[in-house]
Order: C-alpha cells, then sequence, then structure tokens
C-alpha cells in the first residue's frame, strides 16, 4: 500500500479540533496467508482525524470491492469490504510516574506522531482491510465445494461419486444382506 502521510497542523492544534482526510488508493492486490486478492477499483478511506489532547484520534471507514477465489470449488469469489480504521497517534512515548519509558511489554496500541508532525495512515487502513477480509472466502454461502474423489464441481451437478461410495460401503457391511429386505412383506402379524 502506498503511504498516506498527513500533516498535523494548525487546523489540529487545539484539543477537540478535528479534520476529515478521505481519498483514493489505487492499490490492485493485496495477500492475506496463501489467499491472493485483487482490488479492481482500488481502496476508498474516508478519515476524521481529531486532537484528542495527547494525540491524535484517527476514525472511519474504508471500502473496496474484492475478487479472489473460492476455498471450496475454486471458482471466482467476489465480497465488499466495509473496515473501521481506528488508531491512536501519540505526540510523546507515553512514561511511567518516575519518568521512564512505559515496558513495552504491556499490550499497547498505538503510533508516535512523526517528528516531523506527521502521522502515517497506511498500517490503521491496511489492517481495516486484512481484518474485514474473510478467513474463508466462498463463492456463494451454499457453496458444495469439488467432489474429493473425482474433483467435479459439485455446484454443477452430482457426479454419482457419493452413491458409488454408499454402495460400496454397503457391499462390504455384514448388514448388506438386509438390503433387499422386503419388510412390508409376510403375514400382517406385527411383534
Amino acid at each position: 500500500m502506498e503511504p498516506i502521510v498527513v500533516t498535523i497542523d494548525e487546523r489540529l492544534a487545539n484539543p477537540g479540533d478535528t479534520v476529515p482526510v478521505a481519498g483514493h488508493i489505487a492499490q490492485d492486490s493485496y495477500s492475506l496467508g496463501e489467499h491472493e486478492f485483487s482490488l479492481p477499483s482500488g481502496i476508498d478511506y474516508d478519515v476524521v482525524l481529531t486532537n484528542a489532547g495527547e494525540g491524535i484520534l484517527a476514525s472511519g471507514i474504508l471500502k473496496a470491492h474484492v475478487d479472489g477465489t473460492c476455498d471450496r470449488c475454486l471458482d471466482p469469489a467476489s465480497f465488499d469490504v466495509a473496515g473501521e480504521v481506528d488508531e491512536y497517534y501519540l505526540f510523546e512515548e507515553p512514561t511511567t510516574e518516575d519518568g521512564t519509558a512505559t515496558d513495552e511489554d504491556e499490550d499497547v496500541d498505538f503510533e508516535l506522531v512523526g517528528e516531523d508532525d506527521t502521522i502515517d495512515l497506511t498500517g490503521a487502513l491496511q489492517s481495516a482491510l486484512i481484518m474485514e477480509t474473510p478467513y474463508v472466502v466462498l463463492c456463494r454461502e451454499d457453496c458444495k465445494g469439488l467432489c474429493p474423489t473425482c474433483g467435479a464441481n459439485l455446484n454443477e451437478g452430482d457426479c454419482g461419486c457419493a452413491a458409488k461410495a454408499a454402495d460400496a460401503a454397503m457391499g462390504e457391511s455384514p448388514f448388506a444382506a438386509l438390503k433387499d429386505l422386503d419388510l412390508d412383506a409376510g403375514d400382517g402379524r406385527r411383534r
């Protein structure tokens, strides 16, 4: 993702001041794990920067249309992403009461405003995109996937492999002799 650097100027000089930042990123793809996704229309974002006293709060939304591959049938799959952008950029490194820097092992989520009074929204936007990308991508919710025996796409019809496997399994069963038993025949008595 190309850097989205915003300068903190007099518009954000006082606590409570806000500045809207919106734009379009002409990114054409991204990856997540072993998945590769394309972004045919890029990424749009609309963020509001707010001076929160000790830093700048960036909050807003990121939107994108994503094309990928279905994890079940390997056909094309598409979905829309609307991710929440939420990042805090502190003016100074947090310190403890004795003036030392806080322990880095603490689970604190923030960035620092750069020495040149800039913030880079790239990480926050990328996190929003990744967080809203589904772990399992499907072409449709009821995708039947591929036949594990012959590889046929089961969304296009039944290949018959499941029935053949059931018949073969029934032939090996000790109850196979009961398969042709007519339970309606008999002398009419019930026990």
